[in-house]
C-alpha cells in the first residue's frame, strides 16, 4: 500500500472520527515502518542540539546561544533517525511548540525530554507536557527519558543533588539522566575517560541502546492498540448509527400510520355527518337560482345554501384541525402562489368553489371522494416541514453509516499492511 493510499485511508477514518486525527497520523507512520526515531524536546536554549550532536558523534545540528532551530531537523545515524525539535515557548506565536509537539506525538519512538539543570525546578508547561508524555508511554509503550542537561553549569554535585531532589518532588519516581555535552566534548578531545563518564553521555547511550532494542515490540503493540481502539470505536459508532436509523425509520412509519388512521377516522366522521345532513333535506332548493326580485329576500334556496355551507365549513374545520395538529397547514414553498390566502393545504385539496348537494355527496358520501381526500392530504403530510426534516435526518444518518462502513474498510486496509 503506497503512502498516498495510507493517507487516503486515514482521511476516510478521520472524517468519521475527527477526535482520532492524531492517532491516525501516528498509525500511518507505524504502518509505513522506517528507522526508529529519537526526538529531543524541551524549552529553548536548554542544550538540546548540543546533546544530539554528542549522542551521534558529529556536528549534525546547529548550536548557538541565539535561536537556531526553527523547524524539525533530522539526521540518520547508525539506523536511527534523530530529530531536533524547536524549543518550547521559543516564539510568541507558538509555531515552535506546534513543531515540537508534532515530533513528540507523531514521529517519536523515544522522546528525550531535556531540562537545563541551571533552571532548577520544572515550570508548569514542562510539568504538563511531561505528564502527557508519561501517560502516553503507559498507554503505547513509547518511551520518554528525562535528561537533566548542562549539569556542568552547576556549582558542584551537592547543587546537582538539590536540583534533582526538587524535580523528584515534582515528579515522583522520575529517573534523572544527568548529562553535560560540554564535559563529553572535552573528555573526547582530551582523552579523559573520567570526564567522559562524568558527562553522563555514555550512561545515556546505554539507556538509549536498551530503549531502541524495545522499539520493534513497542511499535507492534502500539499498532495493535490503535487499530483495536479505532476499530472498536468505529464499530460502536456504526452500531449506534444503525440503531438510530432503525428508530428513525420506525418513527417515520409510525407517524405515517398514525396520521393515516387519524385522518381516515376524521374523514369518516365528517362524511357520516354530511350524509345524515344531506339525507334529511327534501327538495333541492339550493339548485334553483334566485331571481332578481329575490336579491334582498330570504328564499328557500338561500336558506338551504347557507345550511349546506355551514355543514361544509364545520367538516372543513374538523379536518383542518386534525391536519394542523400534524403540521399540515401551508403549502410547500415550491407550490405557493402569489395569492397568499390560497397557500393552504385545505384550499389545495378542497378547492374554493361553492359546494352544492352533488358536490358534497361526491366528496364525502362516495368512496372515491373520500379516498381522494385521504390520498391528497397524505401527500401534503409527507411534504410538511416536520416530515421533510425527518427525511433529511434519515438521509444524513444513512450517509453517516455509509461513511462509517467506508472508514472500517479503510482501517482494515491499514490493518492488513500492519
Amino acid at each position: 500500500m503506497s503512502s498516498e493510499l495510507h493517507q487516503q485511508a486515514a482521511c476516510d477514518v478521520a472524517s468519521v472520527l475527527p477526535n482520532r486525527t492524531r492517532d491516525l497520523a501516528r498509525l500511518q507512520i507505524l504502518v509505513s515502518g522506517g528507522e526508529p526515531v529519537v526526538t529531543v524536546i524541551g524549552k529553548y536554549n536548554h542544550g538540546k542540539s548540543s546533546l544530539l550532536n554528542e549522542l551521534i558523534g558529529r556536528e549534525a545540528f546547529a548550536v548557538s546561544d541565539k535561536r537556531e532551530t526553527v523547524n524539525l531537523s533530522d539526521s540518520v545515524h547508525l539506523g536511527v533517525r534523530w530529530l531536533d525539535a524547536p524549543g518550547l515557548d521559543a516564539d510568541v506565536g507558538s509555531e515552535d511548540d506546534r513543531h515540537a509537539l508534532q515530533a513528540a506525538w507523531l514521529k517519536s519512538d523515544i522522546r528525550l525530554f531535556v531540562h537545563a539543570a541551571k533552571e532548577g525546578e520544572l515550570d508548569a508547561a514542562e510539568l504538563a507536557l511531561l505528564a502527557e508524555l508519561h501517560a502516553d508511554s503507559a498507554r503505547t509503550q513509547r518511551q520518554t527519558l528525562f535528561v537533566l542537561s548542562q549539569v556542568d553549569q552547576l556549582a558542584d554535585d551537592g547543587e546537582l543533588q538539590k536540583v534533582g531532589s526538587a524535580i523528584g518532588v515534582q515528579v515522583p519516581g522520575i529517573t534523572l539522566n544527568a548529562a553535560s555535552s560540554t564535559r563529553h566534548r572535552k573528555g573526547l578531545e582530551g582523552g579523559k575517560k573520567l570526564m567522559l563518564e562524568k558527562s553522563g553521555i555514555p550512561a545515556l547511550h546505554a539507556a538509549l541502546h536498551s530503549g531502541l532494542a524495545r522499539v520493534p515490540q513497542a511499535r507492534a503493540r502500539e499498532r495493535a492498540l490503535l487499530l483495536g481502539e479505532i476499530g472498536g470505536e468505529l464499530r460502536e459508532l456504526r452500531a449506534a448509527q444503525q440503531e438510530t436509523l432503525e428508530s428513525l425509520r420506525w418513527k417515520q412509519r409510525q407517524q405515517l400510520q398514525d396520521f393515516g388512521q387519524g385522518l381516515e377516522a376524521v374523514i369518516g366522521k365528517v362524511s357520516g355527518d354530511m350524509g345524515a345532513m344531506l339525507d334529511a333535506l327534501g327538495t333541492d332548493n339550493a339548485a334553483v337560482p334566485d331571481s332578481a326580485k329575490d336579491a334582498y329576500a330570504i328564499t328557500a334556496g338561500k336558506l338551504e345554501r347557507a345550511h349546506i355551507q355551514i355543514a361544509y365549513s364545520r367538516a372543513c374545520i374538523e379536518i383542518d384541525g386534525f391536519l394542523a395538529g400534524h403540521g399540515v397547514i401551508g403549502l410547500p414553498v415550491e407550490q405557493e402562489t402569489a395569492a397568499r390566502s390560497l397557500n393552504s393545504v385545505m384550499v389545495a385539496v378542497m378547492g374554493v368553489s361553492v359546494k352544492f348537494r352533488k358536490d358534497l355527496r361526491r366528496m364525502f358520501c362516495e368512496a372515491p371522494g373520500r379516498e381522494r381526500m385521504q390520498q391528497e392530504f397524505t401527500q401534503y403530510y409527507e411534504l410538511s416541514a416536520d416530515r421533510r426534516a425527518l427525511a433529511v435526518i434519515i438521509s444524513d444518518t444513512e450517509s453517516a453509516i455509509a461513511a462509517s462502513v467506508k472508514a472500517l474498510t479503510a482501517l482494515h486496509a491499514l490493518e492488513a499492511v500492519a
